[in-house]
């Protein structure tokens, strides 16, 4: 599955859904990052709405149920409470978030950043992909530049369900994990800028050579996430770049991503620091420039309480095995959790498998995830008070 934020298959997976959605008479919005919230109307519009979702893009040759999922058994839950004539208080909504991977623009997790005013609107429009195209321009390209305007919106509560996109339920023969938290995570673009020379005429001492430094920072990155692999911390350099990129020029320019992750905060920002000290001291020693770009900083979150405690008593009403984890992948819930009061749900993936074509589940997680899902869901919308 490949399909990137906001291009023509992103579009049609979107139109997709809205059709089916319309068809069952729900209501369907875009705002201006060009998140999709489908209504299924509660008795009293005078609630703050439960909010459910998850997203639809996908990570370049990535797998057909990290994220979209979420949004099908969102759907399906919506579609088996019309098919059962089942009425709540309040409304639920399902919502598509605009480019929660990441991988065509970045940051990840836009839609939800900018719907919980943890990035500005502009800012997100802005953004380019590696051939010069914005956010904005392909918005107005696929007709997603929406316009509604869920400045005042407040969710009585949020729940996404989502594969777990680690091997630790399966291994535990669990088929529910009950999200509790998230590890914080800072992602950076990092350059080291030389002096592109000939390969054959310069002295190796006499060299400003780029990927020599990259290739040093990538150690001793490496070490620093070995330090702290026993305490949760993971360290990845997921893309790099040479300029000119000629086997026989020596390298002007070394770009790459690194993104860091840790369950503590304090260890984040100690990481953070140990970063910017690691490179400056690479780039002196090796006669480099260095630029230092922090392009998303996310601290490590606590879910909701009640809203854990909702689907745990779901998950055991139902008699499927479970236990409470902390989730180590970034999730719109993330940014949800700033505005409503949030959780998760994970199921399994075979084999522990995702962002890879092999990623997979059964129908049992399915149906497993998707029971406690419509429960809990049913649950926070037949509450006719606040939280």
């Amino acid at each position: 599955m490949t399909r990137l934020a906001l291009t023509d298959l992103d579009k049609q997976a979107c139109d997709l859904l809205i059709d089916k959605a319309k068809k069952a008479k729900f209501d369907v919005s875009i705002d201006q990052i060009g998140n999709i919230f489908i209504r299924r109307q509660g008795k009293n519009s005078n609630l703050n709405p439960v909010l459910m979702g998850s997203h639809a893009d996908s990570q370049p040759k990535g797998g057909r149920f990290d994220g979209v999922y979420g949004v099908l058994a969102g759907l399906e839950v919506m579609l088996s409470l019309n098919d059962n004539n089942v009425q709540t208080e309040r409304s639920i909504d399902l919502a598509i978030w605009t480019n929660e991977e990441g991988t065509r623009f970045a940051p990840a997790m836009m839609g939800s950043a900018v719907f919980a005013k943890k990035m500005k609107l502009e800012n997100a429009l802005s953004c380019q992909d590696n051939n010069g195209v914005t956010v904005k321009e392909e918005l107005e390209r696929i007709g997603y530049a929406g316009s509604d305007d869920f400045s005042q919106y407040n969710p009585y509560a949020s729940l996404e369900l989502h594969i777990e996109q680690g091997p630790i339920l399966e291994k535990h023969n669990n088929v529910i994990g009950i999200v509790t938290g998230s590890l914080g995570q800072k992602w950076y673009e990092i350059e080291f800028i030389g002096e592109a020379s000939h390969a054959g005429t310069t002295p190796m001492n006499m060299r400003r050579d780029a990927g020599f430094g990259m290739a040093r920072a990538m150690l001793k990155l490496h070490d620093l996430g070995m330090q702290e692999c026993d305490m949760g911390g993971r360290i990845t350099i997921g893309e790099v770049k040479l300029d000119p990129g000629s086997r026989n020029v020596i390298p002007g320019r070394a770009w790459f991503t690194l993104e860091i992750r840790h369950p503590n905060k304090q260890a984040l920002e100690k990481m953070d620091k140990k970063i910017y000290d690691l490179m400056h001291h690479i780039g002196k020693t090796n006669k480099l420039d260095v630029l230092i770009n922090k392009i998303l900083s996310i601290s490590p979150l606590n879910f909701d309480q009640k809203c854990i405690s909702v689907v745990r008593e779901v998950t055991r009403n139902l008699g499927y095995s479970h236990e409470d984890m902390i989730s180590g992948a970034g999730h719109d819930s993330c940014y949800l959790n700033y505005v409503a009061p949030a959780s998760m749900i994970f199921i399994p993936c075979v084999n522990g498998l995702s962002h890879n074509e092999l990623e997979d589940i059964t129908f049992e997680w399915s149906e497993a995830g998707a029971q406690v899902l419509a429960h809990s869901i049913v649950k926070l919308a037949s509450h006719g008070f606040e939280i």
